[in-house]
């Protein structure tokens, strides 16, 4: 408890002393923008008194000096607007940009709204106004904190997701030594119950009854399998799928309500593929269930599988209540569920068993809200080559 309080603690430290200095970071960029804004004012307004002196000056002895400040902006982009309204001159602006009245205009405009005009007096009357805009590095200097907002996000999407990824991970590897251990714990009343059978075989106990302990022993048996691969790359070999989507269809018919009609269609030859049997049962298991909760116990239920090219495809359909398009792939996320009672686990299991392991595809088939939906499993067929 200490310990977390301790690391919510430090979290939250590092949060808000990040947020300090970027603010710093940030203020800090603002107030050298508006300084730098200040000295590039101060050099056109020399600039102008440079053109007013100019102006003044009837000859052109001593103007070397004069001169020098005019020539010396290479930055600023400046218009030089005549009283009349024409253009007088300009400098560090494309000729491009000026070859209008309209253009001229547009730029008279967009420097009214970077910087203040300064206006040029001859014989105590306006001779032209200067407009400017900012210098390329003053641009540049104004979309810096932008770009290092977008730095700071970027560097803290990283770090999120690291810190999620190795929480993920942390839980992953929690959830899987829990399967582990509860397989193990599951071993051993399993191995009584088998002992069990044999005592209840030896005393002459009804066949039909020990035939239904078996399976459900084999049952448990299986379902210890699973929870043993978690975690591990499962084992594929090949195997006939008609026969083990079979297997698992007839196990669940017999312990399903009566008021479900089930119904397979299925090739009467074998159909082959690589194939993790006891991961297939357990999405086969997942569709069949999840469709005799849609239906709530009552409707048709049917499994079909059919071969096509280098593929075969198990659909399974039913007549429940159905799904909306909009969570036709939310379905597949873990801790998703429609239900009051679930962990949203079973498709999402389903997807990775058969995409992940089997190298197959799943997907909502067909969905129709009141009338029931398709799920179809498509899997490479096997070839020797």
């Amino acid at each position: 408890m200490r310990y977390a309080m301790n690391r919510n603690i430090l979290r939250w430290t590092l949060i808000t002393s990040s947020f300090i200095i970027i603010s710093l970071i940030l203020w800090n960029t603002y107030i050298f923008f508006q300084h730098f804004k200040a000295e590039e004012r101060i050099k056109m307004q020399n600039w102008s008194f440079a053109q007013s002196e100019l102006l003044k000056s009837e000859t052109n002895e001593n103007v070397d000096l004069t001169l020098k400040i005019l020539e010396s902006n290479h930055t600023t982009p400046m218009l030089a607007i005549n009283k009349d309204g024409s253009l007088g001159t300009f400098k560090n602006i494309d000729k491009k940009k000026v070859n209008s009245p309209l253009s001229v205009k547009n730029l008279i405009a967009e420097f009214e709204n970077e910087n203040k005009p300064i206006e040029v007096y001859y014989n105590n009357e306006i001779y032209y106004t200067i407009y400017y805009g900012n210098s390329s590095l003053i641009n540049k200097l104004k979309y810096y904190p932008l770009a290092l907002l977008l730095i700071i996000v970027l560097f803290a999407a990283v770090v999120y997701f690291f810190y999620r990824s190795s929480k993920i991970a942390e839980q992953n590897k929690l959830w899987t030594g829990m399967a582990k251990e509860t397989a193990h714990q599951i071993g051993t009343p399993l191995s009584s119950l088998i002992g069990w059978t044999e005592i209840l075989r030896s005393e002459e106990v009804n066949q039909s009854y020990l035939e239904e302990m078996e399976k459900d022993i084999q049952r448990l048996q299986t379902i210890t399998d699973r929870f043993s691969k978690i975690g591990s790359i499962p084992t594929l070999e090949k195997a006939d799928i008609v026969e083990e989507t079979k297997a698992s269809y007839d196990y669940l018919k017999a312990r399903s309500s009566k008021l479900i009609d089930f119904e397979i269609q299925a090739p009467d030859h074998p159909i082959y593929v690589l194939l993790n049997k006891q991961l297939y049962s357990w999405t086969i298991e997942n569709l069949v269930k999840n469709a005799i909760d849609a239906m709530k116990g009552r409707g048709h239920l049917k499994v079909t599988l059919t071969k096509s090219n280098k593929q075969v495809k198990i659909t399974v359909t039913d007549t429940g209540k159905g799904l909306p398009k909009s969570l036709s792939h939310k379905i597949f996320e873990p801790g998703f569920t429609s239900k009051k009672r679930g962990w949203g686990l079973g498709l999402s299991l389903s997807k990775r068993i058969v995409e992940d392991y089997h190298n197959g595809k799943i997907k909502v088939l067909h969905s129709e809200i009141g009338k029931g939906t398709s799920m179809q499993i498509t899997l490479k067929l096997f070839s020797e080559t």
